[in-house]
């Protein structure tokens, strides 16, 4: 079984809460103790092979945590990783798109990780904050005033006010 797929079963695995809970704690430690050597060293490109690099990020022998990371950080990269063929000898390069991990980190809600300090040496705070307002427009629906003599959505070909506007 690869590494992707344990990651798969553990993020699919009711079985046990208390454990479950257990494991998805140490994995957000786990992902934020890399996240601060990753945003610490402000360097955009992370390169080695996976066991190493997994090793060198703070995750130990726990690949399956690794490749949870991996998971996370994938739509961040420039170039995305094929993570159901990644093992211990696979190398891995890791471009990183940094305003889109701050966008994205933001998206999964993981105040513990936009939060982290280290940020300002990788984004001002001015980028943050327009990182964050792009963000939270982003999920505000706008809804467009549709006028009494404007051409119905429908399609129909008459005034709204004639068609889906009467009442």
């Amino acid at each position: 079984m690869s590494y992707y797929q344990e990651w798969q079963d553990h993020l699919n695995d009711q079985s046990n809460p208390t454990a479950t809970e257990a494991w998805f704690k140490q994995y957000y430690q786990l992902e934020k103790d890399a996240y601060t050597i990753i945003l610490g060293a402000g360097e955009p490109v992370v390169d080695g092979v996976a066991a190493e690099l997994a090793s060198r990020l703070g995750f130990g022998a726990d690949k399956v945590i690794f490749l949870g990371f991996l998971d996370g950080i994938n739509a961040s990269l420039k170039t995305q990783l094929d993570l159901e063929n990644i093992g211990d000898d696979t190398p891995i390069h890791l471009d990183i798109d940094f305003s889109q991990l701050y966008w994205h980190m933001h998206e999964a809600k993981a105040d513990w990780l936009f939060g982290l300090k280290e940020w300002n040496q990788i984004l001002t705070p001015d980028e943050q904050k327009a990182i964050t307002k792009s963000y939270r427009e982003s999920k505000i629906i706008h809804h467009e005033k549709i006028g009494r003599n404007d051409p119905c959505p429908c399609g129909s070909g008459k005034k709204y006010k004639a068609c889906c506007g009467k009442g």
